[in-house]
């Protein structure tokens, strides 16, 4: 007896969709591209509890008739392939005819669609046809998709908090909307709006909507070509840069795809400009003849294979360093000059009542501000210098126990002298590991005590982010702060931990929200080191800074207190040094 037999339509369906559908967000993904190769200009995308209970995915495309209605269902069916071909030069977002067969297999659907003429209603239940009938709807096409994987219930346990689930809709239509800035989207949870966009073409625009002014008004275009592509898009510059890679978004004839070699060739190309392990933000368009691209690499459509890949990863790097060195020519770095008003001045400027809050506010920061964290109670110990092995003068904390302070390097470098030679101080990066290791001491408990602002903290954060802001507060609880919504897409703090001082707060929050962008839980010991280092760092002495001799000697004093002196808390040096030895070699003194 033979024991190989083929499989029935509706089981081969249910495969299909584990490799389609694999949560709420493939299956928003795979009716987007559906309603965008149906020439719609808007797209309307409604999720309940993060989509697991409820889609309803809404358009004005052209439509579908009776017959291509009914066909639409069946597998393999598609009116964008027609012979062999064709699948060597794919033009639309979908071709294999999968998305709803799958879907259908799963879930509950209810689709109404009208071509212009004549309106038709399908409704399938976990792969069965239960109705098909004349309606009445508007041009174009909605499904209504319900009780997803609730017959598959291996797959339905896989599925995550209802917050999750919509944060990954959310960041996926963020993205659509930038590779297709000439639709308008919108995007709904539990009947509340959450984003939007105009459809009028601008990037710009909706980089405003996701990430805020700042980020907008420091994005430059750019568009360049060779004979095989051409690649725009917006480059934000460099001082705006995030702790995560997932800032950079990559279309390839408006398809969203993920390519780790055109992340690198990003980031290779930023690498002079920024610092280590942070990314930049960039939105990149690629196009190119068809023939040269293979989407039909992974199910879901994510991964392509290119055809000369090399030449392209070169045209990125050119194209990003020419733009970035072009941006950047007109800003001029120099040091920030300390601006003082006059009582009167501030009079005539702040005379409105309800201003008056402000002046307060300000005059907390000042005083905040003037209280170095460099400047100690007790006296400045200077080093005392002793006849020892050179051996032991280099390790440990005995190294700044020993060095003479001699000046400061274009306002960044402490210059330093022992008996073995030369010693330089990265003055920021030491700064960081003594804060750091200062600040760990005040979080080896869950803080309790916190201080109210007179002002509250506003951060700009997208609607994926938004929408965990429950999970967000229950993991960032321990640090002492709390993220209130505010609007649409604004969180609030009202208060901050003791702890909490001489931080530019936004630029904190902002990397401290993200983390929240990896993964669902945040590995606290992660999160922990995370808000560690980066307090260290913001709070700490700036390149490009003068110091006097005191507060060099301060820094020196401050790591001989550390108890791993040698490396910030990002990995960099704290200091270098260069023999007398080797000084001699430099200036051929043998």
């Amino acid at each position: 007896m033979s024991r190989i037999h083929v499989l029935s339509e509706h089981l081969t369906n249910m495969i299909a969709a584990g490799e389609v559908v694999e949560r709420p967000a493939g299956i928003v993904k795979e009716c987007i591209e559906n309603s965008i190769d149906a020439h719609a200009k808007v797209i309307e995308i409604e999720a309940f509890q993060g989509g697991i209970e409820r889609l309803i995915i809404t358009d004005d495309g052209i439509g579908m008739d009776f017959e291509d209605a009914h066909m639409a269902f069946m597998r393999h069916a598609t009116s964008k392939m027609h012979d062999e071909q064709d699948l060597f030069n794919i033009q639309t977002m979908g071709f294999r005819g999968e998305a709803l067969p799958s879907i259908a297999s799963v879930s509950k659907v209810e689709m109404m669609t009208n071509d212009g003429k004549n309106g038709t209603l399908v409704r399938y239940e976990y792969g069965d046809l239960v109705c098909e009938e004349a309606c009445s709807c508007p041009l174009g096409t909605k499904l209504d998709i319900s009780g997803l994987f609730v017959k598959t219930p291996a797959r339905f346990k896989h599925l995550k908090a209802p917050s999750y689930e919509f944060s990954i809709i959310a960041d996926l239509v963020n993205k659509m909307a930038l590779s297709h800035p000439d639709i308008r989207f919108k995007l709904s949870h539990d009947g509340r709006v959450i984003f939007q966009t105009s459809g009028n073409g601008s990037l710009e625009e909706i980089l405003y909507q996701m990430y805020g002014k700042e980020v907008a008004q420091n994005a430059v275009a750019f568009d360049e070509m060779d004979e095989d592509f051409r690649i725009h898009g917006l480059l934000v510059q460099p001082k705006i840069n995030r702790a995560t890679k997932y800032f950079m978004f990559i279309s390839l004839n408006t398809r969203l795809i993920r390519s780790v070699k055109l992340q690198k060739a990003i980031t290779d190309a930023y690498e002079n400009y920024m610092p280590l392990n942070r990314f930049p933000i960039v939105v990149l368009n690629i196009e190119m003849d068809t023939q040269l691209v293979d989407v039909n690499v992974h199910p879901n459509k994510w991964e392509v294979r290119l055809s000369k890949q090399n030449q392209l990863i070169e045209l990125i790097k050119k194209t990003i360093k020419n733009t970035l060195n072009e941006s950047l020519r007109t800003v001029e770095v120099k040091p920030k000059v300390k601006q003082v008003i006059e009582q009167e001045e501030l009079d005539l400027v702040y005379t409105m009542p309800e201003v008056e809050p402000i002046r307060k506010q300000n005059d907390f920061i000042s005083k905040q501000f003037e209280e170095k964290i460099y400047v100690k109670e007790e006296p400045v110990v200077y080093p005392v210098f002793e006849e020892r092995k050179e051996e032991r003068i280099n390790t440990g904390s005995e190294l700044f126990k020993h060095i003479k302070v001699l000046a400061q390097l274009h306002d960044s470098y402490i210059l330093c002298e022992n008996e073995s030679g030369l010693v330089i101080i990265d003055q920021h990066a030491a700064q960081e590991r003594y804060h750091y290791e200062q600040i760990q001491k005040c979080l080896n408990d869950p803080c309790t005590m916190t201080q109210p602002l007179m002002l509250p903290i506003q951060i700009h954060v997208t609607s994926d982010v938004m929408s965990r802001v429950n999970t967000i507060n229950r993991n960032v609880k321990y640090f002492g702060f709390e993220f209130e919504i505010f609007g649409e897409d604004i969180f609030i703090v009202r208060e901050i931990p003791v702890w909490f001082q001489n931080v530019h707060e936004e630029k904190f929050f902002e990397d401290l929200l993200d983390l929240f962008k990896e993964e669902d839980e945040v590995d606290m010991k992660k999160l922990r080191k995370h808000v560690l280092s980066t307090m260290a760092c913001h709070s700490s002495i700036r390149f490009h800074r003068p110091l006097t001799m005191q507060e060099m000697q301060q820094v020196v004093y401050d790591l001989q207190k550390c108890e791993q002196p040698y490396h910030c808390p990002h990995g960099r040096p704290t200091v270098i040094t260069m023999s007398d030895n080797d000084l001699r070699k430099e200036f051929e003194r043998g």
